[in-house]
């Protein structure tokens, strides 16, 4: 069983927000899943996404991949807040 970190729609039509889990691959984007490891939620301003860093280790380590989405909210997570305003 190959395991993919991805991200899994709830909410609304129109208030769509994200949970982020451990799942299997061949599960659909809404169903079953391992674990829940945090959310996103896109609509606020800025947007909010939280993650449980040991358990994505953990999933990690144990050969779990990403999904594109998910590595770009990780390195957006984790890279230093740029100066506004600088010029």
């Amino acid at each position: 069983m190959s395991v993919i970190i991805r991200l899994r729609r709830a909410g609304n039509r129109n208030n769509a927000f994200f949970h982020v889990v451990a799942s299997d691959t061949r599960s659909p984007r809404d169903g079953r899943f391992l674990e829940r490891l945090g959310h996103y939620d896109p609509r606020t301003k800025p947007s909010k996404f939280t993650i449980d860093r040991a358990r994505l280790e953990h999933w990690l380590s144990n050969g779990a991949a990403t999904s594109p989405t998910v590595a770009q909210l990780l390195a957006k997570q984790t890279e230093p807040a740029e100066t506004q305003g600088e010029g």
